[in-house]
Parts: C-alpha cells; sequence; structure tokens
C-alpha cells in the first residue's frame, strides 16, 4: 500500500478521511458537528490532510463564503485499501478460528475499545 508517503496518518486523520470520502463536498463545520468537535480542532485536522495531499478543498461556486472537502486519488487509495486489509484479516480470522473462539476475539476487542482512552 505504498502510493505516496502517509505517514503521521492517525486515527482521527483517517476518520475524517473516510467521513468526507463517504459523504463527498462536506465543508469544515459539517465534520465538526458529525464528530462532536469545535471547527477550530476540525480545521487543524484538514489543514493536515490538505498539506499531504489526501484532502483538497475548493471554494463553492454557489457561494464564495463556503469550502467544500472531497478525498483525493491518495486518500481514497487509503481508505480503500485499509478496507481491504481489514476484510482480509477478518476472512483469516474466520477460517483459522471456530465459531467459541470468534465470539470470544470478538469480546476481547470490544473490551479493549470500550476502555480505550484515546
Amino acid at each position: 500500500m505504498n502510493k505516496g508517503n502517509i505517514s503521521g496518518v492517525t486515527a482521527t486523520h483517517y476518520n475524517i478521511i473516510e467521513y468526507i470520502y463517504r459523504k463527498d463536498q462536506v465543508t469544515g463545520k459539517q465534520i465538526a458537528a458529525a464528530f462532536k468537535v469545535s471547527q477550530a480542532a476540525v480545521s487543524k485536522q484538514i489543514k493536515f490532510l490538505i498539506s499531504n495531499k489526501l484532502v483538497e478543498q475548493k471554494q463553492s461556486i454557489s457561494d464564495r463564503r463556503i469550502f467544500n472537502l472531497s478525498a483525493t486519488e491518495k486518500g481514497k487509495f487509503l481508505i480503500n485499501n485499509s478496507e481491504d486489509f481489514r476484510k482480509t484479516v477478518a476472512d483469516q480470522a474466520s477460517a483459522i478460528l471456530d465459531k467459541t473462539e470468534l465470539e470470544t476475539l470478538i469480546a476481547l476487542l470490544n473490551k479493549v475499545l470500550e476502555n480505550l482512552k484515546v
């Protein structure tokens, strides 16, 4: 999965790129509302994503005060390949573990996720 340098991308960055990719043509204000964070916090993340060519920003033709965000080809590549990797890991785990083991693994992973301090 090497389509340019993507070092420094955090889970927050990934979530924002994925949101932009799924919604297409969103604003920073919409992202802030969706993630329940301040616009200032989103702005900092967006600047990083733009500078790393994962997201692009274009001024709205209908309202020049609005700047819409969309995922670049590099951003789309990151999301698509991450999904392919997750599916491959899930398929392999399903092939290795029996039903009880899978249920135990899922319960343990859910416990970890619930208690992560992010």
